[in-house]
């Protein structure tokens, strides 16, 4: 699903026009992004939270020519998923075999 059919999904499940519902869903982006820009975690009780988790400085190889470079560490977004939506996700089709 992409932002569009979010959108879409979103306009008829709550009855609101698509216009009405791409300000709302842009609207929880932003308020998301500014959060964690702000170092903020963002729990939404029954999906998860939204935090940063620092990722470690390391070395890695050029495929291309075997060099190798130094990739510095970074601040990375991470969802920690709640028990429900894990629970839903666990059930929602067969695994495969």
């Amino acid at each position: 699903m992409n932002k569009a059919e979010l959108v879409a999904k979103v306009a008829e499940k709550a009855g609101l026009t698509k216009k009405d519902s791409e300000k709302a869903v842009s609207a929880v982006f932003e308020c998301i992004e500014e959060a964690l820009a702000g170092g903020e975690k963002v729990s939404l009780v029954g999906f998860g939270t939204f935090e940063l988790r620092s990722r470690k400085g390391r070395e890695a190889k050029n495929p291309r020519t075997g060099e190798t470079v130094w990739v510095p560490g970074a601040w990375v977004p991470a969802l920690k998923a709640s028990r429900a939506l894990k629970e839903k996700v666990k059930t929602a089709k067969p695994l495969p075999e």
